[in-house]
């Protein structure tokens, strides 16, 4: 019913419109983007219907709001019953529908869409009616004495009204203080996340050459209105009509104001900025409201683990198998683990509880690391015949290990059981007489024993073996290592002569004749630059050479930012580029609907 109800209302529009319009009073403006000389003007100051050009106000409210954080572009915005019952032309909002800040901007902007510019209203104000007044109180600090807002949207009510000079005002607001997003006003479609819109603006875009935006507007009372801008070569011109008869009626005004305002403006003109009205935070912001900063900060809780089945729960589960009759039930997971996993800290696929009536030897483990491996039993030799600790350098933990191993030996000799004899420990007899050496006293390996066989059987003329046995211990002498032999040998004492360096400088060699030498200088030629116009105050010029540089960062990310001073102002210029890179960072920023001048030597 609501979209035959919007369709029938269309059709009513369409039928008495060019009715209505015929009464609607014209008026028209036309000035200098750059300085604000007016250049035309025709009943240019009387209050009239703004219709949808009210869309300006709104969406340079937002902007402000979005620059000094009490939104941003993706905050959610919840569309109220006021702002979803607005007439055609609509997005399609719904009552309690949620979307973001830049899709109502896109569509209040391109499609001049009612409902997406009530949603905003109602979000930024909190109402209409709060919306309305901080609307009325940036008129007046922008300077639109003949402006009175009611709405966001500019549906023809009561006492809504502003005129074709404070429009142009406005227009010329939107395009210095928020030149990164001045783009919208020129796209011709864009995504509004309900759907695709269209440009209002398209016709004359296309038509009009040097032309980037900005809005549109029509209601029977206000009739078809229109602010635009546009550029050719340094000239910028922007220019308001109000009650135009028809879209080609007012497009083809249009025309010829900006053809004379092309004519009339000097081919060179001083930028000069309008003020930048001061922000005043409102009382009540959806984002000022609530203070977002952490008031404590807790010690995080310990990660829950999955059960690691080291040597020692492996140790544990194998002695439990063991003795499989003394115990009740057993599980292979920590106990604090399995309560995590009662409480559902621990994934039920991590954790695993053995079942306790299989639980055994060949029970299934949730991790089988490799075992360690056996300790070799070490015996050590009898210390008795091994030199005092000063000549082995053995510690009192040593020798102690050495005297009860050597009594164990001796026992286990008594008891006519086997001497141990797998590892012995070694001698040092520093006073062998062709130098220190190691005897080692120790079960031989097969190779060995081999070696000391052949050399101590008895071989007759027949190369036969006499008969004797090799040696049933094997006494090896082992030279000692160079470095070995050095940590025995005594500490070679300092010497006590020390020679210290001498004091006296050297004699001067040969005077050197200085060299001249010249080379091409490396800049490269960056001695070009590009200017961004005059600016009121240095902090104005610095903050937009900021914008340009993050804008341009291609272009401009190497270029040296130089605020000079000037009798008219302050000059924002980018210095410290090569000429091709000057000229293209101009085309760009102009494209972007952006002042720049190239600057040479």
């Amino acid at each position: 019913m609501r979209w035959v109800r919007d369709g029938l209302f269309v059709i009513l529009l369409t039928l008495i419109a060019p009715i209505a319009a015929q009464a609607a009073p014209y008026a028209a403006m036309v000035m200098d983007m750059r300085s604000g000389e007016v250049l035309y003007s025709k009943n240019a100051d009387t209050p009239l219907h703004p219709a949808s050009l009210t869309k300006m106000m709104t969406l340079y409210i937002t902007f402000q709001a979005i620059e000094h954080g009490e939104f941003s572009l993706d905050s959610i915005v919840t569309v109220t019953k006021h702002a979803a019952s607005q007439p055609p032309s609509r997005l399609g909002l719904r009552p309690g529908q949620k979307i973001a800040v830049r899709y109502l901007i896109r569509a209040a902007a391109i499609k001049s869409a009612n409902d997406a510019a009530a949603a905003l209203g109602d979000y930024i104000g909190g109402s209409e009616e709060g919306f309305a007044a901080r609307m009325n109180r940036t008129a007046r600090q922008l300077g639109m004495k003949n402006t009175h807002f009611v709405n966001a949207n500019g549906l023809t009510r009561k006492g809504h009204l502003s005129s074709a000079h404070d429009m142009t005002i406005m227009g010329r607001h939107l395009f210095f203080d928020f030149p990164q997003y001045y783009n919208i006003f020129s796209r011709r479609s864009a995504d509004a996340k309900v759907r695709t819109v269209y440009s209002t603006n398209r016709k004359f875009l296309a038509a009009y050459k040097g032309a980037d935006g900005i809005k549109t507007g029509y209601t029977s009372a206000s009739g078809f209105n229109l602010t635009a801008s546009a550029k050719r070569g340094e000239k910028r011109i922007i220019a308001t009509v109000f009650g135009g008869t028809s879209t080609a009626q007012r497009n083809a005004k249009m025309a010829d104001l900006l053809d004379l305002g092309f004519k009339r403006a000097p081919t060179h003109a001083r930028t000069i900025r309008p003020a930048i009205p001061q922000y005043i935070a409102p009382a009540q912001s959806p984002m000022l409201m609530v203070n977002l900063a952490p008031k404590k900060s807790p010690r995080p809780d310990i990660r829950p683990t999955v059960p690691n089945a080291d040597s020692d729960a492996i140790s544990t589960a194998l002695a439990a198998a063991v003795q499989a009759d003394q115990v009740d039930e057993v599980t292979d997971i920590p106990e604090d683990v399995a309560e995590g996993a009662q409480d559902g800290v621990a994934d039920a696929e991590d954790v695993v509880v053995a079942d306790a009536g299989t639980l055994g030897i060949g029970a299934e483990i949730t991790a089988s690391p490799r075992p360690q491996r056996n300790p070799r039993d070490i015996q050590i030799a009898d210390v008795t015949k091994s030199l005092p600790a000063e000549v082995t350098k053995a510690t009192p933990l040593a020798q102690a290990q050495a005297h009860d191993a050597a009594v164990a030996a001796d026992k286990a000799g008594q008891d006519g059981t086997e001497k141990p004899s797998d590892v012995q420990l070694a001698s040092y007899d520093p006073g062998a007489s062709d130098g220190p050496k190691f005897v080692q006293s120790t079960k031989p390996q097969p190779e060995t024993v081999e070696l000391a066989e052949a050399h101590t059987l008895d071989l007759d003329g027949n190369g036969k073996a006499n008969g004797a046995k090799a040696p049933s211990s094997f006494v090896q002498s082992t030279d000692p290592q160079p470095e070995t032999a050095q940590m025995a040998a005594a500490p070679e004492k300092r010497k006590s002569e020390i020679i210290l360096a001498a004091l006296t400088p050297p004699a001067p060699g040969p005077a050197q004749k200085p060299r001249v030498v010249a080379r091409v200088s490396s800049s490269g030629g960056r001695n070009w630059g590009v200017s961004l116009g005059l600016f009121g105050s240095r902090f104005a010029a610095e903050r937009h050479m900021l914008t340009t540089a993050l804008m341009e960062s291609d272009t401009l990310g190497e270029a040296l930012r130089k605020v000079a001073t000037r009798k008219t102002g302050y000059e924002a210029n980018f210095v410290g580029m090569t000429q091709d890179m000057a000229q293209l960072a101009c085309a760009r920023l102009e494209a972007r609907a952006m002042d720049c001048k190239v600057v040479g030597p």
